[in-house]
């Protein structure tokens, strides 16, 4: 099973492709981690990619293309993936194809959590947490017992990621929809765009996924 999860920040894309990996054994490909990890392992790919980052230059599709290949080599032929973060253009589109074709694998779903933009800046804003232990909270979903301390470990200082502003959050949808715009279309002519209400319960969300892996 070769998955493409897509969503924005916020949507819960992190929590669904964990918990996929969790119940099948699948591995999530991303490509900012995949880099990171190539260049501290200096394999002969990391060490094409730390050239190019350390000259301030964008590591190329070339080189992203040949990090995906050798992590699905080395997952063995039975392991399935999800790409995270990867395709964004219709060129690293078709460059996995090629991938996936060479290693006798193809594309089985490509699985949008569909959001309501203006409830999910509400979801993003409004997160808060404890400094001390880090247990999430939010100001209108989830507010601690006490406004002064912490429900779990008493702590009287909390923080908020200083990116979970509005005019953040909104960018970073714009950008979002700029990305996915131009792979989504490639997709649906074939047929395997799913679209899942990212909104509701997460265990929901988790649910309907099964439901579209197991079909």
């Amino acid at each position: 099973m070769n998955i493409i999860l897509l969503g924005p920040p916020g949507a819960g894309k992190g929590t669904q492709a964990q918990r996929l990996v969790e119940r099948h054994g699948m591995r999530q490909l991303s490509t900012g981690d995949m880099l990171r990890a190539a260049v501290k392992a200096g394999t002969p790919v990391g060490l094409q990619a730390k050239a190019v980052m350390e000259r301030g230059e964008l590591v190329s599709d070339e080189i992203v293309s040949a990090i995906i290949g050798d992590e699905l080599d080395s997952m063995g032929p039975d392991a399935g993936a999800i790409f995270d973060g990867y395709p964004r253009t219709e060129a690293q589109a078709a460059a996995l194809d090629k991938i996936l074709a060479e290693r006798a694998r193809s594309l089985d779903h490509v699985i949008e959590l569909d959001v309501d933009e203006d409830a999910l800046v509400e979801r993003i804003t409004g997160r808060f947490s404890c400094a001390t232990c880090g247990k999430g909270y939010h100001d209108t979903f989830e507010r601690p017992r006490d406004p002064d301390s912490c429900d779990k470990c008493g702590g009287t200082e909390f923080k908020r990621r200083p990116d979970d502003n509005e005019e953040t959050v909104r960018t970073r949808l714009a950008e979002y929809r700029t990305k996915t715009a131009p792979i989504l279309p490639i997709y649906e002519k074939r047929g395997i765009v799913r679209r899942v209400n990212g909104m509701a319960d997460m265990d929901d969300v988790t649910r309907l996924i099964e439901g579209i892996v197991a079909s």
